[in-house]
């Protein structure tokens, strides 16, 4: 009956573990998700002050100026998307937002306007933090998604559906260099 007990507990105490630390893994990707959002707020922020500087400057870059301002609109209004689609998203407006930096080039008085280049400056340095936001977060995801399919662990998570998550990826679109065509 004694070894029968201690078996129990020892099970018992094994499930508590290893379900309390599927918690802790599932929280941290959690808040490295809200990590990214943070930064992503920061951004859209910054966009209107940005658009309005070059609007005066560049009067001959509509399209680039109402793209990036529809792209933020679509993002504010997306509502409850996945993830995934919320990045994609995201990315597509820093592909507007480099070409929307790219017209310093070809406008100097641009390029000399100090609250433009300020708010370049904070925006780079944002971009940076998303860059390391999103990798902070595949990295949990990464090690979140080994916790729940390592035996015997994987017990414990298929009972208390903790479910994969899937991993932010860089689109190919942003692997490649802006061109600027004027």
């Amino acid at each position: 009956m004694f070894i029968f007990l201690a078996i129990v507990a020892v099970v018992l105490l094994f499930w508590v573990v290893s379900y309390n630390s599927l918690v802790k893994y599932r929280n941290w990707v959690e808040e490295s998700w809200a990590q990214i959002d943070v930064q992503l707020k920061r951004r859209f922020d910054l966009i209107p002050n940005l658009v309005e500087t070059v609007k005066g400057y560049a009067k001959h870059e509509q399209e680039t100026l109402a793209k990036v301002v529809e792209l933020r609109n679509q993002i504010s209004g997306s509502g409850a998307k996945s993830r995934k689609d919320q990045m994609e998203a995201n990315d597509q407006l820093t592909g507007a937002l480099k070409h929307l930096f790219a017209l310093r080039e070809a406008y100097p008085d641009l390029k000399a306007n100090q609250n433009f280049m300020m708010l370049q400056e904070e925006l780079t340095g944002t971009e940076n933090k998303i860059a390391y936001a999103r990798q902070l977060y595949n990295n949990t995801v990464m090690k979140y998604n080994t916790k729940i399919q390592s035996i015997p662990t994987n017990i414990v998570a298929s009972i208390h559906k903790f479910d994969r998550r899937e991993m932010l990826e860089t689109r190919a679109e942003e692997r490649e260099n802006v061109q600027v065509k004027f």
